[in-house]
């Protein structure tokens, strides 16, 4: 299920918490957030027509993770259902930055769990040496 929330225009994607994804606890280990972004990140590129591994084919090149700045606000735990949304709040030639928050509805009320901003350049994949993210990617996008 994907969806973009027309009051935000953020692209949501709805992530179940496995027990893979706790800690002893119960509770949602904080490294795992950053793969429920980077999966929300990957669904929302495929929804907007683009295909990783087929841009790598195509351009020789591959977006790469160069920073990551996160808060964690209240935990998520097993079982939980959470909406991972992504937006874009800047977008440059040779990078674009990324709004992402996890989300969990508490009795009706949306709790807002962890946010950050990712960070991902462009490089040419088989020498990893920054590029130029490619027109066609770039158009694609409606940053704010």
């Amino acid at each position: 299920m994907t969806r973009t929330d027309s009051a935000s225009d953020d692209f949501v994607w709805p992530i179940r918490v496995y027990w893979e994804d706790t800690d002893a606890g119960g509770i949602v280990f904080y490294a795992n957030y950053l793969k429920f972004f980077e999966r929300a990140r990957t669904e929302w590129l495929r929804h907007l027509g683009v295909e990783q591994h087929a841009l790598r084919q195509e351009t020789g090149g591959m977006f790469v993770v160069s920073a990551t700045q996160m808060h964690y606000l209240r935990s998520a735990k097993l079982d939980d259902l959470l909406h991972i949304h992504t937006r874009v709040s800047h977008a440059g030639r040779a990078s674009l930055v990324l709004a992402q928050s996890a989300w969990r509805d508490d009795d009706g009320q949306a709790v807002c769990l962890c946010e950050g901003e990712i960070r991902i350049g462009w490089v040419t994949a088989e020498t990893l040496k920054p590029g130029r993210v490619p027109s066609s990617v770039l158009s694609r996008l409606s940053p704010p």
